[in-house]
């Protein structure tokens, strides 16, 4: 039987990790808001960013370009973007168990966070490059990603490369997804979290287009600031699915140790009940006796 001080131990113990736990959950709280504000507000903009595009590649007919190239797959390379820290739940152990179900043979790692680039060194994959982001992802993070990956494409490298990252579905859900980004195509960037579908942001204009300096050089640029946002986009979103996951997480731990907590003094106090009532009947058998 467990000893009243070993008890008030636990109870004192279980109470400090409460504490610390609670403020963490404050934190991510406060950092969770920040963060799901900047994604929701860069929606807009890469929607509108991509209706732009589409209508200029729609109005050039038949066009070539090294990102449109479709090739057959030999090899790919994978943008991982995972939390910088842990406690926050499955968040992480998600994205690493879809990252593994491509064949290490065939496939390169960009990670992106630290956590990312442990999982690559841990399970022994190839990884060209590694790129840290902060709690408030800059362009300038996902512009140094998007670059990688399309020299990448561009050399003949890979054949293609994907995204695994997490989509913030809301504050209690955050989902793993693969996201295709090259070669364009099609441009699938509707996949991105909170972006709609392909066919819903279709559209044809009547407009007739006059391409200055030169078509090409118009595609360049849109396509490369489209990639940089579609990159931008996407840290956004996975450091608001992290922060929502941590304040989550940090939440239920709390109640887990208030509830264990609670357990713990009532045994407590049965403990010192049970104590007390021997040292009665003990006190009126030797008065008894």
């Amino acid at each position: 039987m467990k000893s009243t001080r070993e008890l008030r131990r636990r109870i004192r113990s279980i109470g400090n990790t409460a504490q610390i736990t609670r403020a963490m959950q404050m934190v991510a709280s406060s950092k969770m808001r920040k963060a799901q504000q900047a994604a929701i507000a860069g929606r807009p903009f890469v929607r509108l960013l991509y209706r732009i595009q589409r209508a200029v590649a729609t109005h050039l007919g038949e066009i070539s370009h090294p990102l449109l190239e479709v090739r057959e797959v030999r090899k790919r390379a994978i943008i991982l973007v995972a939390a910088d820290k842990g406690l926050c739940g499955a968040l992480n152990s998600n994205l690493f168990r879809l990252a593994a179900q491509y064949d290490p043979q065939s496939t390169i790692f960009i990670a992106a966070g630290r956590k990312a680039g442990q999982f690559v060194a841990r399970s022994q994959r190839q990884m060209v490059a590694e790129f840290p982001y902060g709690d408030s992802p800059r362009f300038p993070e996902a512009r140094a990603i998007a670059a990688c990956a399309t020299d990448l494409f561009r050399k003949g490298e890979v054949d293609q490369v994907l995204v695994i990252t997490t989509a913030f579905i809301n504050t209690l859900t955050q989902r793993a997804v693969c996201l295709e980004y090259l070669p364009i195509g099609e441009i699938q960037a509707m996949q991105v979290p909170g972006m709609r579908s392909v066919k819903e942001e279709r559209h044809t204009l009547a407009t007739e287009f006059l391409f200055e300096p030169s078509p090409q050089h118009i595609l360049d640029y849109l396509f490369s600031g489209y990639l940089n946002i579609f990159i931008y986009q996407v840290l956004l979103t996975a450091k608001a699915s992290e922060q929502s996951a941590r304040m989550v997480s940090m939440k239920n731990a709390t109640e887990s140790a208030e509830d264990l907590i609670k357990q713990l003094t009532l045994e407590l106090n049965r403990l010192r009940q049970g104590n007390i009532t021997q040292e009665l009947l003990e006190i009126a058998g030797g008065q008894a006796g």
